[in-house]
């Protein structure tokens, strides 16, 4: 049996993005490349919203981990994934 790799969820309610968050997104992606966040009913489900979240969560993390982050928005649910360095991207292949 193949192992299924672990995938990373967060979900983002009333409070939206907290201090909390942040910190405990800045400490997974430091051992992994990808992680979802859900937005909940209570966090204003307005695809607006999301795209402002989604910009707002790549940019502290990008700033933080000094390193390139890619969204992508799938209904509510905004896919956050690292990319390596280009340098790094070449060795890669």
């Amino acid at each position: 049996m193949k192992n299924k790799k672990q995938e990373i969820k967060f979900q983002i309610g009333k409070n939206g993005i907290t201090e909390g968050i942040l910190n405990s997104l800045t400490l997974v992606f430091k051992n992994h490349k990808q992680v979802r966040i859900n937005a909940l009913k209570s966090s204003g489900r307005d695809k607006e919203i999301i795209v402002k979240l989604a910009d707002n969560i790549s940019n502290e993390l990008s700033r933080r981990l000094s390193c390139s982050l890619r969204y992508r928005i799938i209904g509510f649910t905004i896919v956050l994934r690292k990319q390596l360095p280009k340098s790094l991207r070449k060795q890669h292949l």
